[in-house]
């Protein structure tokens, strides 16, 4: 899976600073050819969509995964403001938004007659329950410790919810974007079905297989442009790239073989789309434990890797080089690259100073699916040259997500980060690569006091040049975002920020 805690477009937060209310959000630039003319459009097709991210479970203050964002986010669950696929914040289930002028209080008027799937009338009780939800003790929401700010969340009427924070945020809207507004009365299984205001009702989900999605004929915005999606699970890439090539999928939501993609060139029948990424591969080490406490055998790790040998190698001409947690679509983002050069003689030096001459060895925990296999394979040849022996131990999703992220149980693994703006995670030492630096820390904790956007950029470019600077994880490169389509769809998403896939506009012609 990629972690999707903490896709493309740095989002402006003018809206959110300001005593505003919201306008109707623009339709989003979505992919795929203009339907030929004379050709028809079937608004009653199925869209088979294929992803390598099944969901964990249906909650995403339960852990699961890109799949439940990828699936769910904006087809079946909905928040106060999405973040669109052109990267702007809009305003969503809000209906209008005040702020006071000190910063500390926010006034939400919900739209009229929102329903979830149910039936059931989405008021305001609604709201607080799904804030509170993601900042409970056992949440495990992408934002969680970025909506720790939250003092308290009150009803005032049926349409109105008033939220007070324990100090400022400039962040707070675009961090609600992350926030699913769900039925505060549903009664099943969260993990397993679904009730949101969405324009799709949850259809059937068969684990390791597929999730289909139906349209919500009671829907209270726009219907969608489709009858439902089934969203298909592959296991590898060649797999998928089959099923693309035999149409048994009509779109795959990100391409992971980069080498697939020659079978899509050859043919008029595909689209090959290059969308912007925020999807970071990494390989995070654990810094709260030795030998990666040491901030010089970190460096020596990262000076051994020539990172732009395996993009290439990985992706060809795809894909960008990233010398920080920072790619260049966050307002934050300077080019760092020169402070990670491939240089194996300045690695063998570090490793000396650090005691380790003879070099050591440590277990590599990487995601079976690809790239990971590949990269980690490269990752061991290279550092064999400086005398580091990397056992590469091959686990599953589920398997990461408990020994890494949730035990802290590994040396170092390898991981896709999909989120923009995510370099505030270097702030937290709880956080499970372990990073702990109290100048780091407090620069991300300032960085939301601040009055201005200019002035939380300056602070984060700092943490940005510090995390580069102390080697805090070996940021390898920064994914391509390809999707590959059938030339017979139109509407769907270029971009897939923070794993989002919307499906609602996505038409189909016979």
């Amino acid at each position: 899976m990629r972690l999707s805690t903490p896709a493309t477009i740095a989002v402006a937060l003018t809206t959110a600073l300001a005593l505003a209310s919201c306008s109707p959000a623009e339709p989003d630039a979505t992919g795929g050819p203009e339907v030929p003319p004379g050709a028809a459009v079937d608004p009653d097709a199925t869209i088979n969509i294929g992803s390598m991210y099944e969901p964990q479970n249906l909650d995403n203050t339960s852990g699961g995964g890109q799949g439940v964002t990828e699936a769910l986010s904006g087809n079946v669950y909905e928040g106060l403001f999405r973040l669109a696929d052109s990267g702007e914040v809009e305003p969503l289930l809000a209906a209008s938004h005040e702020m006071s002028d000190d910063g500390l209080t926010y006034t939400f008027t919900l739209q009229d007659g929102v329903a979830f799937q149910s039936g059931k009338a989405l008021t305001a009780d609604d709201v607080v329950f799904s804030i509170e939800k993601v900042i409970a003790d056992d949440s495990q929401s992408a934002r969680k410790s970025q909506l720790e700010v939250v003092d308290t969340v009150t009803a005032l009427d049926d349409a109105t919810v008033q939220v007070t924070l324990s100090e400022p945020s400039i962040s707070f809207i675009y961090n609600l974007t992350y926030v699913w507004i769900v039925n505060s009365e549903f009664d099943g299984d969260r993990k397993a079905a679904a009730d949101g205001t969405g324009p799709y009702s949850l259809g059937q989900w068969t684990r390791g297989s597929a999730l289909s999605l139906e349209r919500h004929p009671d829907y209270w915005g726009e219907q969608a442009a489709n009858a439902g999606v089934v969203f298909h699970y592959f296991g590898d890439a060649t797999a998928l790239g089959n099923a693309l090539l035999t149409g048994a999928v009509d779109i795959a939501t990100s391409q992971q073989s980069p080498d697939a993609l020659t079978q899509f060139e050859a043919t008029d029948d595909f689209v090959i789309n290059d969308g912007d990424s925020t999807t970071k591969l990494l390989l995070a080490f654990n810094d709260a434990a030795a030998p990666f406490d040491d901030v010089r055998v970190r460096q020596a790790v990262s000076y051994a890797i020539d990172d732009e040998k395996l993009l290439e190698s990985v992706w060809g001409d795809y894909g960008t080089l990233i010398g920080s947690m920072v790619p260049p679509t966050d307002p934050w983002y300077e080019d760092l690259t020169d402070l990670d050069p491939y240089d194996p003689e300045r690695a063998q030096e570090l490793l000396d100073e650090a005691g380790f001459a003879d070099g050591f060895t440590f277990s590599l925990d990487t995601p079976n699916y690809d790239p990971h296999p590949t990269a980690a394979t490269f990752i061991q040849s290279q550092l064999a040259e400086v005398g580091i022996t990397v056992e590469i131990n091959s686990i599953t999703a589920d398997e990461w997500y408990t020994k890494v992220y949730q035990n802290r149980d590994f040396d170092a693994t390898m991981q896709e980060h999909v989120n923009d703006r995510d370099l505030v995670w270097y702030g937290d030492p709880g956080f499970y690569w372990g990073y702990d630096n109290p100048d780091v820390q407090e620069w991300v904790q300032q960085s939301e006091l601040v009055a201005s956007e200019a002035e939380q950029t300056e602070l984060l470019k700092l943490v940005a040049r510090t995390t580069a600077e102390e080697a805090a994880s070996e940021w390898l490169y920064l994914y391509p975002q390809i999707v590959v389509a059938s030339t017979s769809v139109s509407g769907y998403p270029l971009n897939g920020l923070n794993s989002q896939f919307f499906a609602y506009d996505i038409e189909k012609s016979v």
